[in-house]
Order: structure tokens, then C-alpha cells, then sequence
């Protein structure tokens, strides 16, 4: 379990920058003004120069990434019900990206931008579990009727 782990993080640590990167192109875009934006002048300022910034968020995105792909193994443990896999992810995967989302100032600082950031966090959350969910549930709906046909047949 320990090599798939890390196996798992080395292959998200990438997906995290890419990630990262492909939003603040979409950000960049959105803007419209012709500038590229690597990273929020917040950041910048905290950073003291933007290269460092850059550093400092690509780092970040590499911990973002491997996070959430370890946590992807926790849907694996067939043992635990849905809702303790759930639970377990969400909390894992929160505890990963707050702090990231904190220090690279993609959020307000204050207690108003937390509830905000956790608020639009547990809804995404809940929008993608929802449409993963009622997927595999066709899946699985699917072929169980395979199997009923196959076996009166």
C-alpha cells in the first residue's frame, strides 16, 4: 500500500502544476488585458519578488497535486462504506488544499473568506461526489443487466 501511495503522489505532484498552471492561463484570459498572470500580486508582495512567488506556488502545486492523488486511494479501502470513504476523503483532501489556498492567497484572509473558501470548497465537493456517484451507479446498473441477460441466455 505504501509503494502505491507514492506512486500515486509522484504521478499527481505533475497533474497539480499543470493544473495549476492551465487556471491562471484561464484567469489570465478572463482578465483580457494581454498579461500573463503566474500568480496574485498579493502573493508577489508577500513573496518579494514574483519569481519567488512563482517558485513558491509551483511547490505548492506539486504538495496540491500528490495530495489529492494519494487520497484517491482511500476510495480503494473496499472494506469502509461509502460514507466513511467519503468523510475520509473530504476531510483529507480539505486539510490539503486550505492551507495551500491560505499562503498562495487565493482566498480572503479572515474569518470571512475561510467560511467563503469552505463554503465554495464543500459545494464543488458535493456537485462532483454527486455526478461521480449517480456515473457509477449507472455503471454498475449497467452491468448488472449484462450479467441477467448473460445468465438467462
Amino acid at each position: 500500500m505504501k509503494r502505491k501511495l507514492i506512486l500515486r503522489c509522484l504521478m499527481g505532484a505533475p497533474l497539480g502544476i499543470a493544473i495549476s498552471t492551465m487556471i491562471t492561463i484561464v484567469i489570465s484570459l478572463i482578465v483580457g488585458d494581454g498579461n500573463y498572470y503566474a500568480v496574485v500580486p498579493e502573493l508577489i508582495e508577500d513573496c518579494g519578488t514574483e519569481m519567488n512567488a512563482v517558485l513558491l506556488q509551483a511547490v505548492c502545486s506539486l504538495v496540491y497535486g500528490a495530495a489529492w492523488a494519494g487520497a484517491s486511494l482511500i476510495w480503494e479501502v473496499e472494506h469502509w462504506s461509502i460514507l466513511r470513504q467519503t468523510a475520509t476523503h473530504l476531510a483529507v483532501c480539505s486539510l490539503a488544499t486550505f492551507p495551500v489556498a491560505y499562503f498562495m492567497r487565493w482566498m480572503e484572509r479572515g474569518l470571512a473568506g475561510i467560511l467563503g473558501y469552505f463554503g465554495i470548497f464543500f459545494g464543488i465537493y458535493l456537485v462532483i461526489w454527486l455526478s461521480q456517484y449517480a456515473a457509477m451507479k449507472k455503471r454498475i446498473e449497467q452491468l448488472n443487466s449484462r450479467l441477467r441477460e448473460g445468465g438467462n441466455g
